[in-house]
């Protein structure tokens, strides 16, 4: 396959997996009971590779459990299907939504300096936003209940992704390819998940502190947690070495699609590449409250219904940035995040001691594969488990 053929592929797809997110709020995953590390008697180790050996499954897995007593590495496949070579902690990834995350980190770290508050509304802060949509709340943009129309859907971003997937978008006018929309309802009234929220999030720090979104990032997130393999590219290379993420939506070999797609157009609200080393330092830190004071922890943590995307193990709920997966073994607090060949998640319990950075190599989606998500939720259920009971199996 050429490589122009190649990208108009994965666009396609992209833009396929962009217009069919679910909307429907998120219930308990189907796993089994008894053991939380087993499932029909399979070790977190065999449910791992069962799940990238199946049909359809994903290259590769890798799974960091972090807790008091030390860190565990479980992982299955492969990084590289050209090299073989397996899965590692200190290997690039696309981390997707959970980038909504790091957005969160900032702006909520700006209200406790008192550079912005929750109830600053987009009238205030980006005046040049469309009328229409100046009542919105920083608050409702963290919590996805502000209305606003997800410009990743729009036809006119789609076109430009499908006529180049590499195409350089403006980051900071993407909310302009639907500026001529109004609000899909009244803020606060309803959850709807919107990749324009947490654009204008970053658009709103930027505004209340005139640095840069990605200055903001290093010296709120990166510095303090201590991530030295995270950044927010505008391009669509790698930083080697890198996890490999695949397409697997068709039979025969699965089609590297790494960097087929540049990060412009999703930025803030998806853009940032990092390892899963770092992401169970940045879970760890941001679920632990330790950013931020108690105060708006507490904020931080006022839940509504609604899942993320895609939905996490157990059954979801809605924070400021955050989702909270009640599982049948305990809560963990975090994110979740898929693209054009990464599926992610990261959860840590609400003091932070505790975590899983839970990554594999191709984009799952409700839409695309209910069954494969359905199964991949369950498995991260028992790591779930396991990381909350202690069990080392």
């Amino acid at each position: 396959m050429s490589l122009r053929r190649s990208r108009l592929r994965a666009a396609s797809v992209l833009a396929v997996c962009l217009t069919a997110l679910s909307s429907a709020t998120a219930g308990a995953a189907t796993g089994p009971s008894g053991d939380p590390t087993r499932s029909g008697g399979r070790t977190l180790q065999r449910q791992l590779d069962d799940f990238v050996h199946r049909s359809g499954g994903p290259p590769g897995a890798i799974a960091v459990l972090r807790t008091e007593q030390g860190t565990r590495v479980v992982r299955a496949g492969v990084a590289d299907v050209r090299t073989g070579r397996p899965p590692r902690p200190d290997d690039h990834m696309r981390i997707a939504s959970t980038a909504k995350a790091f957005s969160g980190a900032v702006a909520l770290t700006l209200v406790d300096r008192h550079a912005l508050r929750l109830d600053d509304t987009l009238g205030k802060r980006l005046p040049r936003l469309p009328k229409a949509w100046r009542s919105v709340t920083l608050r409702q943009l963290l919590q996805h209940t502000s209305g606003l129309p997800d410009y990743s859907r729009s036809d006119g971003f789609l076109d430009e992704l499908r006529a180049d997937p590499h195409h350089h978008f403006d980051s900071r006018r993407l909310l302009d390819y639907v500026a001529d929309e109004p609000l899909l309802f009244e803020p606060g009234t309803q959850y709807r998940y919107s990749n324009s929220d947490n654009i204008a999030v970053a658009l709103m720090a930027e505004a209340a502190t005139r640095t840069p979104y990605e200055d903001l990032l290093r010296e709120f997130v990166y510095a303090p947690l201590r991530l030295h393999s995270t950044s927010l590219p505008q391009g669509y290379r790698m930083p080697r070495p890198y996890l490999h993420g695949y397409d697997v939506s068709t039979p025969g070999s699965p089609e590297d699609v790494s960097e087929v797609i540049g990060m412009s157009g999703v930025w803030a609200s998806g853009g940032i590449v990092s390892t899963p080393a770092d992401m169970t330092r940045f879970i760890r830190g941001y679920a632990g409250g330790r950013l931020y004071a108690p105060s708006v922890v507490e904020q931080q943590r006022q839940w509504v219904e609604g899942a993320s995307e895609p939905a996490g193990p157990g059954r979801n709920s809605a924070g400021l940035a955050v989702f909270r997966y009640e599982t049948r073994c305990g809560v963990v607090l975090g994110h979740t995040g898929n693209t054009l060949g990464y599926t992610q998640l990261i959860a840590a319990t609400p003091d932070g001691r505790r975590s899983l950075t839970f990554s594999v190599t191709a984009q799952i989606t409700q839409s695309a594969d209910a069954e494969k998500l359905r199964d991949m939720r369950a498995i991260q259920e028992n790591f779930v488990c396991a990381l909350l009971h202690g069990k080392n199996q």
